[in-house]
């Protein structure tokens, strides 16, 4: 069963950049497509990125565009998230995972069922 773990995450102030990380270990990640998620307490979880095991270009959340890149590294069994120009309103805990959707369904939670434990990341002033 593969497992996932975040790290990276921190405090920085806005504007600032940081770098999350997600190692899979107990198997390969090759075959799953891979994704981030944040979640700010009381509310939903909330689709960021996504890099599918089929390939193609990554697909994003329109208000992460522009601002975050998710590469993945099969080889390495590693996927990031490099986040810049973070706002306060990126401030949340921020998962890793790994499921199988289709490209309709690849924003959506349960469309994964492997999930990290999670990485906060605070942006304050």
């Amino acid at each position: 069963q593969v497992q996932l773990a975040e790290s990276g995450g921190g405090l920085v102030q806005p504007g600032a950049s940081l770098r999350l990380s997600c190692a899979a270990s107990g198997g390969t990640m090759r075959g799953y497509s891979m994704a981030w998620f944040r979640q700010v307490s009381g509310k939903s979880r909330e689709f960021i990125a996504a890099a599918r095991a089929t390939g193609g270009n990554p697909i994003y959340a329109e208000s992460v565009k522009g601002r975050f890149i998710i590469s993945r590294n099969n080889a390495e069994n590693t996927i990031t998230l490099q986040m810049d120009s973070l706002k306060l309103e990126d401030a949340a805990v921020y998962y890793c995972a790994a499921g199988r959707p289709i490209l309709s369904t690849v924003r959506l939670v349960q469309s994964y069922s492997l999930w990290g434990q999670g990485t906060q990341v605070n942006v304050s002033s």
